[in-house]
């Protein structure tokens, strides 16, 4: 250890970072393995951020609104809600972390369910806090009761699941905030894609809190704009503990614009939808994979070589062969649940295309 780390705190230097899908360089890829839109944002998108930036660029010399106060009121409005319900966040991983601040420490767990979004022990490790890890099993039922009995004192649950895609009913999460006394964070960055959502809720339940992202749905992942619903009580915690200035001039004149364009947005997500549908049956059905029923922008398929078997070796052998193609997915190996699946984020027709024709050449070696 050098003479810096020794000057960390102690529970810093045990820490994993969260690792990213792998963001290549060059251009031939087909990159189906970060969940990003396969689509552009809305061309009013554009046209915001070029009124933003002004012929000279001299609006980038000013501090953006520190609350995102328009966008706020904007949100608000499309759930029938109040500003105060609203926080706006540099994506949805920053209010995950604005969450953990308020209410995860050495004396306060945080639980969350495996598999899910891997962030999660991540900023609960930076918090120094204690997980509580709830497991699914292979059937992805929601443990509702294991859950009540965790005692964490909050709870981040993804709905729909990263990485299974499978979306839970607002009753079951209504039958968690019965059991459970703290706070229930809904993920709910795959929202758009399914066919509910937990946000009606949030208006009778104070211990709510919905994450959305428009980096999914909004084709904004380079813009980095998420958004949190929740008791104004919670939002004011939240509030204390957010960076000044969090949300940059460009982000929020960009989600402001796409938030607009409703019917765009509405035309690539079901785009996406038709897509996603598609292939599940084309996996799960045609070539007899077990395919998760994802009702996310992502389909988590088990493979089957040749021979008929799965497993980590066939996994990592078909993720191998993939990206030989130049082909992008995410295998996730570090778990019995996950190791046997590859996670294919929902491209266009012609990626998807592309994919199962390699999966097509993959097959045929092997055999």
């Amino acid at each position: 250890m050098s003479d810096l780390s020794s000057l960390a705190l102690p529970h810093i230097l045990s820490l994993h970072a969260y690792t990213p899908g792998l963001q290549p360089t060059g251009p031939g890829w087909i990159k189906l393995n970060t969940n990003e839109s396969p689509y552009p944002p809305s061309p009013q998108v554009a046209a915001a951020l070029q009124r933003e930036i002004g012929a000279d660029g001299a609006s980038l010399r000013l501090y953006p609104d520190p609350r995102s106060g328009a966008l706020r009121a904007a949100i608000a409005q499309g759930f029938g809600l109040t500003p105060d319900h609203v926080i706006v966040g540099n994506g949805s991983d920053d209010l995950l972390n604005l969450l953990m601040r308020v209410f995860a420490g050495p004396a306060a767990p945080a639980g969350f369910t495996f598999p899910s979004y891997s962030l999660y022990p991540v900023l609960v490790a930076i918090q120094d806090g204690v997980p509580r890890v709830i497991d699914f099993d292979r059937a992805m039922r929601l443990p509702v009761e294991r859950i009540a009995r965790s005692g964490a004192q909050a709870f981040f649950l993804t709905s729909p699941n990263a990485p299974t895609g499978v979306a839970f009913a607002n009753a079951e999460i209504e039958a968690v905030l019965a059991g459970f006394p703290g706070i229930l964070v809904v993920d709910e960055a795959y929202a758009a894609f399914a066919t509910e959502n937990a946000a009606a809720l949030v208006a009778r339940h104070p211990r709510l809190v919905v994450i959305r992202t428009l980096s999914k749905s909004h084709a904004l992942a380079g813009l980095r704009v998420g958004y949190a619903l929740a008791d104004p009580e919670v939002i004011g915690l939240l509030d204390r503990v957010r960076d000044s200035y969090n949300v940059n001039r460009l982000s929020q004149a960009a989600a402001l614009a796409a938030l607009g364009d409703a019917v765009y947005y509405d035309g690539i997500i079901g785009r996406v939808k038709a897509t996603r549908d598609r292939w599940l049956a084309a996996w799960g059905g045609g070539r007899g994979w077990f395919t998760y029923p994802s009702q996310a922008n992502f389909i988590f398929t088990e493979p089957r070589d040749a021979r008929g078997d799965t497993g980590i070796a066939v996994s990592r052998s078909l993720d191998g062969f993939l990206r030989s193609r130049r082909i992008l997915v995410r295998h996730f190996p570090g778990h019995a649940l996950t190791a046997p699946f590859l996670r294919v984020s929902v491209g266009t027709d012609g990626d998807m295309i592309a994919v199962d024709q390699a999966i097509d050449a993959w097959l045929n070696q092997e055999k």
